[in-house]
């Protein structure tokens, strides 16, 4: 459903989250935030930043979100715990793996999987501070993006995983399969993403709320078969900062989107001589990071998964 409400003359100048929920009964300050950043709310007709002031005479237009549902059922899917204590856990999320409920996705998620795990563990519950579709989550790994991820299963443990997340103090490295033969042994990608202006499902420099974004890669191995005339290479990727399909959107800036990557790279890196790639082939390897709560130092590294293992070993066949 959708609302629309003019400012009136009387209104004192706020923020437009905060003048979002609290014009909308259901909807909390942070959930304003959400659903402004993911394109859902204009100003006038125009995307804004949920910092944006509104004044008097402003046309706001938003779509209230559908009814959820009230608890998220634990589901007895698979898990692979790398890592577990009182205060969080660490994961190998699999490919095709939903991190939270949404829209189209209400059940089958990755969040459901933990529900059921902490159940059956008698292990306690997750932070709340994600809100009740993202319990537990302090950050997430796309849907078609294998790896290791963490989850904060106290309040404490979250605020204190979040902070390092904000200042970058995180370890990420990411393996990613791209088309194309990348020149250099490293390099740097330098440029401010935000939400399409044209497709809201996408990220890339041509939006109305840039955010800064710095992805930094290095060559691992190129791959060229003569016959086919198809060029790959495998890249070691680190981001710096951690936006919305940061590394896909700059990988494809660079003319080197991820194999498998429909959205940033069409169609043509979805096929490898008569090979289909249903995936993106992109792989979070390691994740490092303090403990919130014993100040230890953790790192997690797991291989890639098969499908990506088996892509590798065809191109190292075809020389």
């Amino acid at each position: 459903m959708t609302r629309r409400v003019t400012v009136s003359a009387g209104e004192t100048p706020k923020r437009l989250d905060v003048f979002l929920s609290t014009h909308t009964a259901s909807l909390s300050r942070a959930a304003a935030q959400r659903l402004i950043e993911q394109g859902a709310v204009t100003v006038n007709g125009r995307p804004a930043k949920p910092s944006h002031k509104i004044k008097p005479g402003d046309a706001i237009e938003w779509d209230v979100p559908q009814p959820t549902p009230l608890e998220i059922a634990g589901e007895p899917i698979p898990l692979e715990i790398l890592f577990e204590d009182k205060h969080l856990l660490v994961l190998n999320k699999p490919a095709g793996l939903v991190a939270h409920p949404a829209p189209g996705h209400w059940s089958g998620t990755l969040v459901n999987a933990l529900l059921h795990h902490l159940r059956m563990e008698g292990a306690g519950g997750l932070a709340s501070i994600g809100g009740r579709e993202r319990p537990g989550l302090v950050h997430r790994l796309d849907k078609g993006t294998s790896g290791v991820m963490v989850i904060a299963k106290t309040d404490a443990a979250h605020q204190g995983l979040s902070k390092q997340f904000k200042a970058h103090t995180i370890r990420r490295v990411y393996l990613a399969l791209v088309r194309g033969m990348v020149k250099g042994k490293m390099g740097r990608v330098e440029l401010a993403i935000g939400r399409d202006t044209k497709n809201r499902k996408k990220f890339s420099p041509r939006t109305t709320s840039p955010r800064d974004a710095v992805t930094e890669f290095q060559v691992v191995e190129r791959f060229g078969a003569k016959r086919s005339g198809v060029e790959v290479t495998l890249v070691e990727v680190q981001p710096q900062t951690g936006r919305t399909h940061q590394i896909r959107v700059h990988l494809a800036s660079l003319g080197h989107p991820v194999l498998g990557d429909e959205a940033y790279g069409g169609r043509k890196v979805c096929v490898l001589g008569d090979m289909a790639i249903e995936r993106p082939m992109l792989h979070a390897r390691t994740l490092g990071f303090t403990h919130p709560a014993t100040g230890q130092s953790l790192e997690y590294a797991v291989p890639p998964p098969a499908d990506m293992e088996r892509l590798l070993e065809r191109l190292r066949r075809a020389g």
